[in-house]
């Protein structure tokens, strides 16, 4: 086997932090402290030291896609910064066998005062491409960005989103061994991350190159990558195939509080949900399912004024937080529509389990006059994971629409 473009060997990352006793003082209180008493004043000040990465050892091979995945403040953009040349490692060595590009932060590398198309040739040189190289890929840079009509709008008055399409776009189309992408492609909207995640695919299998992933969109690390990183407070807990990895992060990491969250009225309606709740097969509130265990939304509203013809409806998006997978209406289970008196209502629906893919999902309620007007409507009001047994195959985030058995109670 040849030689891995990317070798890491026992790298780790230290930084000095210093703890300030008290609290906030002003600059002339501080003065006036060092003259007073100068030693008193340095005890004043503790140092700590930090180490953001620790002993990460891994050899990655030409045109392998690799995920790495974590908690905030795990270590992600850390080792990142250090593959990426921006910062050296306090300890280790990196090896690196080709040219390599990195999109860490949105817009890095443009000029706000600048238009796009400026802005292409200044990110092209700072990346390493020459005039000749950003002239021959312009085109495919503009088209595939989607930005052609505030081309020549400095890009000051971009959007994030616009900020990022370019940008990705621009590193998408430099000729390099070995491609670094950060969690900026979560600024973009649902095509374009498709149309990233595309582009990236194209490039490993087709043109060879290894890429670098870090996201927490569980779907883009299954969808892209053969192996992944588990970064645990700066070490690497885990290496391994995608599924394995991927499944144990879910089990272990992700908790969503207690699964019951308490809405506050929305003025001016004559309906309000007050409450919403997941509960498993024991009853038992929570945000994590089992692939195979059936599980409840429970609702609450409150009614201030007598409203005839309600429908209430629940519906499920994926974890990229746009694609609906799944809805269902009160009235497609009763059968009719309901006439509301003032009071208190709880409804309880039953979903069977092992119909949605292991995955994150994000929860959508409203409570309408059909074909009328929206009363209450509460987006992404509550998330929960669907965690799926051992062994079990990789998901595709809840990607598509299922039909899921449904009963309201």
């Amino acid at each position: 086997m040849s030689n891995p473009i990317i070798e890491i060997k026992n790298i780790g990352k230290k930084y000095n932090i210093t703890h300030q006793r008290g609290g906030y003082v002003t600059l002339r209180e501080t003065i006036m402290n060092v003259l007073k008493s100068p030693l008193s004043f340095l005890k004043a000040k503790t140092k700590e030291e930090f180490w953001a990465l620790k002993d990460i050892s891994l050899n990655i091979q030409k045109g392998e896609v690799i995920g790495i995945i974590g908690k905030n403040g795990s270590g992600k953009s850390t080792l990142l910064k250090i593959l990426s040349q921006i910062t050296p490692p306090t300890t280790g060595e990196i090896t690196l066998r080709g040219k390599i590009r990195s999109l860490l932060e949105v817009g890095t590398g443009f000029h706000p005062e600048l238009t796009g198309r400026e802005n292409i040739f200044l990110n092209g040189a700072i990346l390493g491409m020459t005039k000749k190289e950003v002239v021959k890929k312009f085109n495919e840079i503009v088209e595939f960005s989607g930005i052609d009509k505030f081309l020549d709008t400095p890009v000051k008055y971009y959007s994030s989103g616009m900020y990022v399409r370019l940008a990705f776009s621009v590193a998408a189309h430099m000729e390099s061994d070995i491609l670094i992408v950060d969690e900026v492609l979560a600024v973009g909207d649902a095509e374009f991350q498709k149309k990233c995640l595309g582009k990236m695919k194209e490039m490993s299998t087709e043109a060879g190159r290894t890429i670098i992933l870090v996201s927490h969109n569980m779907t883009a690390i299954e969808q892209m990558c053969s192996r992944v990183v588990l970064l645990e407070k700066g070490r690497a807990t885990k290496i391994g195939p995608t599924i394995e990895i991927v499944n144990e992060y879910l089990d272990k990491f992700l908790e969503f509080g207690d699964g019951e969250i308490t809405l506050t009225k929305k003025p001016g309606v004559d309906i309000s949900f007050s409450k919403i709740s997941i509960t498993n097969e024991k009853n038992v509130i929570t945000n994590n399912i089992n692939y195979k265990e059936n599980f409840y939304i429970n609702l609450e509203l409150d009614v201030f004024k007598e409203t005839k013809d309600v429908d209430l409806g629940i519906y499920f998006k994926n974890s990229l937080n746009t694609d609906l997978v799944f809805s269902c209406l009160s009235d497609k289970s009763n059968g009719q529509l309901k006439t509301f008196k003032p009071g208190r209502y709880n409804f309880k629906v039953e979903f069977s389990g092992g119909f949605l893919m292991q995955g994150i999902y994000s929860i959508k309620i409203s409570v309408h006059n059909p074909g009328i007007l929206t009363i209450d409507s509460r987006d992404d009001v509550i998330s929960f994971s669907i965690l799926p047994p051992s062994g079990r195959p990789a998901s595709r985030g809840g990607a598509g629409c299922v039909s899921i058995p449904n009963r309201w109670i």
